[in-house]
């Protein structure tokens, strides 16, 4: 275990932990034009939408937003690297900056989070944020063709190696797999982790969060809750968990499903409602903040955070809500093997 990993478990053990919100939806509240985004790139490409670029364009805003989910008490910031890979970049003619915006990106969190930590003394902690990438291993994005594939998983496992070394590079304590869809993508990513790991000589912590895509409690890969947790369990993730999908309320079954399950630690950050017909996030920080403390009262969770349209002010609700109730207790599950399809498969 690394001393970041060690601190975070301890820290973990006393009290329920606060990571950030959204950063799509305080950039967007900059309404910055495309010129602030492209600043002087020449990519060929229109710039505006690019979040991921303004790190190394607007690093001001990128730090501001950062700094703001700290004064409201996160405990984990992410970077703003979402799509910060080579294949989600080549929608812009950025390949080319990948590296780049990713050791910015981390450096920006781990200036601001080792700042915070300084002024009073509560550890701070830095994940590095991974996103799904616009490629699926498990489906064909042909209805003609369903063998056919868009990537192969040692390609998409080096993408993903690519953006995990540069996120270490700049200083993130840990690598969080996020808003996975396709089970097979998160398995090529925990790859490139393991491998990050042995270039290194140490073991990098992870941290694993699946996006359910309906209201079974499936992924778009078609796994449930508990067959993703027996895919993955191997990779022994320092959390595991659900981001996105839908508001808190609908997101709850899946959450004490997994909750009974994983014997790590659990960190779900669930959008702020459902969008309305403009694509907006309507839900108020205290109608989360409600919603999250019922969560905790009940001891479902170790580390809660916000997805798509939570701002520093849905963090801070969270904050108060969760304060004074006991971190979630792992369960201690029998050994035995976990195989898993669709669905998981015990063998006693």
């Amino acid at each position: 275990m690394t001393d970041a990993a060690a601190r975070f478990r301890a820290e973990a053990a006393q009290r329920i932990l606060l990571t950030d919100g959204a950063f799509g939806t305080m950039i967007q509240g900059y309404g910055l034009d495309e010129a602030a985004y492209r600043g002087g790139y020449d990519l060929g490409f229109d710039q505006k939408g690019n979040n991921d670029l303004l790190v190394l364009t607007r690093p001001d805003v990128i730090a501001a937003i950062t700094r703001a989910y700290l004064d409201a008490g996160s405990d984990i910031v992410s970077t703003n690297t979402f799509n910060a890979n080579r294949i989600s970049q080549a929608d812009y003619g950025a390949e080319a900056l990948v590296r780049e915006m990713n050791i910015a990106a981390a450096r920006i969190a781990r200036t601001a989070a080792d700042a915070a930590e300084a002024a009073d003394g509560r550890p701070r902690f830095v994940a590095g944020a991974v996103g799904p990438t616009n490629k699926t291993l498990s489906l064909s994005p042909d209805v003609n063709d369903p063998g056919y594939r868009a990537i192969e998983f040692d390609e998409l496992k080096a993408v993903y190696r690519e953006q995990i070394e540069a996120l270490l590079e700049g200083g993130c304590d840990f690598i969080l797999i996020e808003t996975i869809f396709d089970t097979l993508n998160a398995k090529a990513g925990i790859m490139a982790v393991l491998e990050a790991g042995d270039a290194r000589g140490a073991p990098v912590p992870l941290m694993i969060s699946m996006t359910i895509t309906d209201m079974s409690g499936r992924n778009l890969s078609g796994h449930s809750v508990e067959a993703f947790w027996a895919a993955i369990r191997h990779a022994r993730p320092l959390t595991v968990g659900l981001n996105c999908s839908f508001g808190a309320p609908q997101l709850r079954p899946h959450v004490v499903s997994l909750s009974g399950l994983a014997d790590t630690l659990l960190m779900v950050y669930p959008n702020a409602g459902l969008p309305n017909e403009l694509g907006a996030y309507d839900e108020q920080p205290a109608t989360t903040g409600g919603f999250i403390a019922e969560w905790a009262a009940t001891g479902l969770i170790n580390v809660v955070g916000g997805c798509c349209g939570t701002t520093p002010d849905h963090i801070a609700a969270m904050a108060a809500a969760v304060a004074g109730h006991k971190p979630r207790a792992l369960p201690r599950p029998p050994v035995r093997m976990m195989l898993a399809g669709l669905e998981p498969f015990a063998v006693a």
